[in-house]
């Protein structure tokens, strides 16, 4: 990143980008995530610092555990998926774009994973053009 941000400031954007993220080290262990009231898949505080696993369907484990492996092993940078769910107050089911990253230092060593969520239902429905302030 080019320049500095106060604490006060990065952490006012990471609440203000449309984005859900979670945030896992190379241990795979839950440091973080952000939006805690508003998430899509909400969990309990008492989930930091425990192993990422124990936040994923069982169905889904497999597929998790594989996808980290392959981070850490430097054959995947990325995997990105969508599902279609039922969100509270909407009526008809919403497009979920899920994405995770590997995170690395500036040598290429893995340090953990960044999970993002999206509802990008209202994306998908953009069409034309549309200018600021238009």
């Amino acid at each position: 990143m080019i320049g500095e941000l106060p604490d006060n400031i990065l952490d006012a954007i990471l609440e203000t980008l449309p984005i859900e993220f979670s945030v896992i080290d190379k241990d795979d262990r839950v440091l973080a995530w952000n939006k805690h009231n508003e998430r899509l898949f909400k969990r309990p505080t008492a989930v930091v610092g425990r192993n990422v696993r124990d936040c994923h369907p069982k169905k889904s484990l497999h597929k998790v555990e594989k996808l980290l492996n392959e981070m850490k092993d430097g054959k995947r940078e990325r995997a990105r998926f969508w599902i279609e769910m039922n969100i509270e107050g909407n009526k008809e089911k919403q497009k979920i774009l899920i994405e995770y990253y590997a995170i690395r230092d500036s040598d290429g060593n893995y340090l953990g994973c960044l999970e993002s969520t999206q509802n990008i239902t209202d994306i998908q429905k953009l069409t034309g053009e549309k200018r600021l302030l238009d």
